[in-house]
């Protein structure tokens, strides 16, 4: 039988129709979602939220995370400061595929103000269905933390 992942997923108020379509997707797939983002369009902070997913995946109480800002920027580089969180900003289903091939990306940040509803939701089919390649990458990705 197949575990049923964990999606932690947080935003700010650019991305929280995306996220919505995101776990609706998520559902729909058979996967649990933990929603650390605001739920409406009024400004929040995106650390707040980015913070609690990077800890979620290092707790082990999420699988993989999704992040999502209005330009992936700032919410990707928040989570990218907790040690052993490899966060990749993705704006096509080729980078996040080879986010997690080559880069064994646990957290998928996504643009909200620059990419469709279709590329996000082909960003996370990509995502989630690519796995770590290891071999020669091994050795670069266990160099990424200081």
């Amino acid at each position: 039988m197949n575990k049923i992942l964990t999606i932690s997923i947080g935003n700010d108020h650019a991305g929280f129709g995306l996220k919505f379509l995101i776990i609706d997707k998520l559902s729909q797939l058979g996967y649990k979602t933990i929603n650390h983002g605001c739920d409406g369009p009024n400004s929040v902070d995106y650390p707040d939220h980015g913070h609690k997913v990077a800890l979620d995946v290092l707790q082990e109480k999420a699988d993989l995370g999704i992040v999502i800002c209005g330009s992936g920027n700032g919410i990707n580089m928040t989570v990218n400061k907790h040690q052993g969180i490899r966060s990749a900003l993705c704006w096509n289903p080729e980078l996040a595929s080879l986010a997690r091939s080559h880069n064994n990306a646990n957290i998928l940040a996504l643009p909200a103000r620059f990419i469709s509803e279709k590329i996000a939701l082909k960003c996370l089919d990509a995502f989630l269905n690519q796995k770590f390649e290891g071999g020669r990458h091994l050795n670069r990705v266990n160099k990424i933390n200081c």
